[in-house]
């Protein structure tokens, strides 16, 4: 069994997959203060219920920061040794996207947003999806979203200490490969 230990961990999977319950889960297993930063917008009644149902899944005493925009500040007001989830980089990228933030900026931001993280003393859990391995998307704004986010996975996933394939609930170790023959 992988353990998830301090630095940062990347968990990335497909919509479902049981990523979110896979941090609440380490959450409640941590001795310590537990910040979740949730970067999710209330657009329509459908995800206005998931988040509904997401809060349902967190303990009262977690403290609660609601960040769309999520940056390298929104780690700097979170007590050091606290663990942070991050929850999620996929809708991040959206309210980046939707804001008319350019691609490079949107992937500079995740970098930075990763790079704080990092410098952190406390471990930080970063949830993602990962949009690349199901249907061609129909239209242009959905494909250079699908292009923007695999770019954001693959920063977020070289500056993480750690990144895990999350599939059914279960969690696979990615491992970089070795480039010198």
């Amino acid at each position: 069994m992988s353990r998830v230990g301090p630095g940062v961990t990347l968990f990335i999977g497909g919509a479902r997959s049981g990523k979110s319950d896979l941090v609440v889960r380490l959450g409640q297993a941590w001795e310590g203060d537990v910040v979740f930063v949730a970067t999710a917008t209330a657009g329509d009644d459908d995800m206005a219920e998931r988040i509904h149902r997401h809060q349902l899944d967190r303990p009262d005493h977690w403290r609660l920061v609601e960040d769309p925009h999520a940056g390298p500040a929104t780690l700097a007001a979170v007590a050091d040794h606290a663990l942070v989830i991050i929850d999620c980089l996929t809708l991040l990228v959206a309210n980046l996207f939707f804001a008319e933030v350019a691609d490079d900026d949107v992937v500079e931001h995740v970098g930075a947003l990763m790079a704080a993280a990092v410098d952190r003393n406390g471990p930080t859990l970063v949830v993602t999806n990962e949009v690349g391995m199901g249907l061609h998307p129909e239209t242009d704004l959905g494909r250079r979203y699908r292009d923007l986010l695999g770019r954001v996975n693959r920063r977020a996933a070289d500056l993480a200490e750690k990144s895990l394939f999350v599939v059914a609930g279960r969690a696979l170790e990615l491992n970089e490969i070795e480039t010198t023959w």
